[in-house]
């Protein structure tokens, strides 16, 4: 038994890697200040007596015995991090710092939840971990671009000056339950907006492509990850290489619904990439041969079963 702190871990990829480490015989930490996270993702969890939940903010130093952390606490949609664009960037930073301040003290080995954003607009298509990105510094997105760069450096200071056993990964766009459906991430606007029957809106011609990961592959890589060979750092690209077009990810989520909803469109956001494809490479060769396993459909029926229990209840 192993004692893991999850930072972030009452969020829609927190709760369940939360519930996966507890399932594995684990005991669990689930540290969360519930900004963007909930009690409702990980209250299943509670009866357990090798699960803990702590309301604390990363951006503040905390102090535990464990053996393993997992560093996913900041809020990762546009709506979120852009409502306070200061704690968002502090929480990436700080929150780094004194994780990695922890992990030192203790002898834990640490990963680093980044993300597919550290790319920004590329202009390279689809993406390896050995590109640096095209990243806009004092954009609108800044603040968890920017944020999760400065994560990713601290790290591998950390573990160059200090020796500090670190992981890193690049998350690219998940779904599934667990979502909050408020978050203005593309899966659950349209799933949410289809199954309430009101117009879809999709940004630009809908032209612009994603690559849509279900849920528990993006866990599966992640636990890999954390135990993989020791001088395996990474950062490894965890996402799936196959790329849909908002159109088609619109018109596949009214199917699934028989939603009445129409399609229209709105300006595009500033610096919203217009390209996001993972070269997933590394991750096979590192990681067991890991690669997704969850087709979309499969993965978005799951998701809308989710949503309508959760917007009927």
């Amino acid at each position: 038994m192993k004692r893991i702190l999850v930072t972030g871990g009452a969020g829609f990829v927190g709760s369940h890697l939360c519930e996966r480490l507890l399932n594995e015989g684990n005991e669990v930490i689930c540290l969360d200040n519930y900004f963007t996270g909930s009690k409702r993702n990980i209250e299943h969890l509670m009866d357990s007596h090798y699960f803990e939940l702590v309301r604390h903010d990363v951006t503040n130093p905390y102090m535990v015995e464990v053996d393993e952390i997992y560093n996913l606490a900041c809020p990762a949609s546009p709506v979120h991090y852009q409502y306070n664009p200061i704690k968002t960037i502090k929480t990436s930073v700080m929150g780094a710092i004194n994780m990695l301040g922890l992990a030192k003290r203790v002898g834990a080995k640490i990963l680093q939840a980044s993300t597919s954003e550290v790319y920004g607009d590329p202009a390279v298509h689809p993406q390896p971990e050995t590109y640096w990105g095209n990243v806009n510094p004092i954009g609108l997105r800044s603040c968890y671009d920017e944020g999760k760069r400065c994560a990713e450096t601290l790290f591998m200071d950390y573990h160059i000056q200090n020796d500090v056993k670190i992981k890193i990964i690049r998350i690219f766009n998940t779904y599934g339950p667990n979502m909050n459906p408020n978050d203005g991430r593309v899966v659950s606007n349209f799933i949410v907006q289809a199954l309430k029957g009101e117009d879809i809106t999709i940004f630009g011609d809908g032209k612009q492509t994603r690559s849509f990961q279900y849920v528990d592959d993006l866990i599966e890589g992640t636990v890999r990850m954390m135990n993989s060979r020791e001088g395996f750092v990474g950062p490894v690209n965890i996402g799936n290489p196959h790329e849909f077009t908002m159109l088609e990810l619109a018109n596949k989520v009214i199917g699934l619904t028989n939603s009445k909803s129409k399609l229209i469109h709105l300006p595009l956001p500033q610096d919203d990439p217009l390209q996001r494809q993972p070269i997933i490479e590394l991750a096979k060769k590192e990681l067991n041969n890991w690669s997704p396993k969850v087709e979309l459909e499969e993965g978005l029926t799951k998701t809308i079963s989710y949503f309508d229990t959760l917007l009927t209840n």
